[in-house]
């Protein structure tokens, strides 16, 4: 079972600073990170950054197509507002269809706003008490949503890259 987890932080350079830590923690085999992105959102700045974390994922990652897709629907769609109308609904349901519901991505549209960043991690095998340890002193939120194992599939067929 995978869990997407969003690590939000009070500035616009957090989510960037926060990398090493969760580097560190796949050294120390006390997380396995599938997948992830990076959101810097400067304050004063219409949209968000984003950037796939390539670097840290291998095979079967589900890759810049599912965060192309999920941060679009979070950051991007909502800006556009009613011109989407039916569309957005359908692919808000894509995202349920795969575990992410529209509270999650209601929440984060909330918290993830100007001036602040996020980590989005696919994660699994996370030894919890130490990862949170680890992420306390960075002033971070923690916002996740587990996915069972049919969900997980949907999104990997859906999504996975170079398979």
């Amino acid at each position: 079972m995978a869990t997407l987890t969003v690590w939000r932080f009070p500035t616009a350079n957090g989510a960037e600073e926060a990398l090493a830590t969760l580097r560190r923690l796949g050294r120390q085999e006390l997380i396995k990170v599938q997948d992830g992105a990076v959101v810097s959102w400067p304050e004063g700045a219409r949209k968000p950054k984003t950037r796939h974390l390539s670097d840290m994922t291998g095979m079967g990652a589900v890759g810049g197509a599912f965060w192309g897709f999920l941060l679009g629907m979070i950051f991007f769609v909502p800006v556009l507002g009613a011109a989407l109308g039916a569309a957005g609904g359908a692919l808000g349901g894509h995202l349920a269809h795969v575990g992410i519901d529209e509270d999650f991505v209601k929440r984060l549209r909330e918290k993830v706003t100007p001036g602040t960043s996020a980590l989005f991690v696919l994660s699994s095998d996370a030894v919890l008490d130490p990862v949170r340890a680890a992420f306390e002193g960075l002033h971070a939120e923690l916002l996740e949503t587990d996915l069972s194992a049919d969900e997980e599939a949907r999104l990997r067929e859906a999504f996975t890259e170079g398979e």
